[in-house]
């Protein structure tokens, strides 16, 4: 018994460890920019393992230098209630929840080889933590995590640090992160440039 108990103390002090290290690791992105994320590092791998090789294409530029179309293009498709919340979208996550239940459901009854098509409810914030910091697998404690993370990017960074960062660090493309990237690579000009059309 006191063996667990004490096995049960360790895990527990490891954990409150990891968040100790998530909360300065978000506090220094308030005045930092984040060299890479979690799943900028595991595409670098999967890109570098394909034959051509590796194809990354990535510059930092500040919230000033994303031209606002951009940024409410991306508010919009992504999470449109991004200024109004605080970090989750209850009602997206139930109903993603709904639908990816039947979708399994459906699939497991005509017995598909495939998996069931997933769809999401994450707001920019969760997508931010999970690409921030955690894997792509889908597991009750990875999303757990990324509540936990999802607050403390709430908590510590301001609304527009936070899309900031998003904006410099979501995948456009296969190996294109960040707004600059993505407008050099499709439209040969900066972000700032972007049009609505664009």
């Amino acid at each position: 018994m006191a063996l667990l108990a004490r096995l049960l103390t360790l895990v527990a002090v490891a954990v409150l460890a990891l968040q100790v290290y998530f909360v300065g690791r978000v506090a220094l992105m308030a005045v930092m920019a984040p060299e890479s994320t979690a799943f900028q590092r595991s595409e670098v791998w999967r890109l570098s393992q394909q034959p051509k090789g590796l194809r990354w294409r990535q510059e930092w530029v500040a919230y000033e230098q994303i031209s606002d179309p951009l940024k409410r293009a991306v508010i919009v498709s992504e999470d449109d209630i991004f200024v109004r919340h605080d970090g989750v979208q209850w009602e997206a996550l139930e109903k993603a929840w709904r639908h990816n239940a039947r979708a399994e459901a459906q699939a497991l009854r005509a017995r598909q080889g495939s998996a069931a098509k997933v769809v999401g409810g994450s707001t920019i914030t969760q997508q931010l933590a999970k690409n921030l910091f955690l894997s792509g697998e889908r597991t009750l404690l990875r999303k757990g995590q990324e509540f936990v993370l999802t607050l403390m990017l709430e908590g510590l960074l301001s609304k527009r640090r936070i899309l900031e960062i998003y904006l410099n660090s979501v995948e456009w493309g296969e190996g294109v992160f960040g707004a600059e990237a993505a407008a050099q690579h499709y439209f040969n000009k900066p972000a700032s440039a972007l049009n609505a059309w664009e």
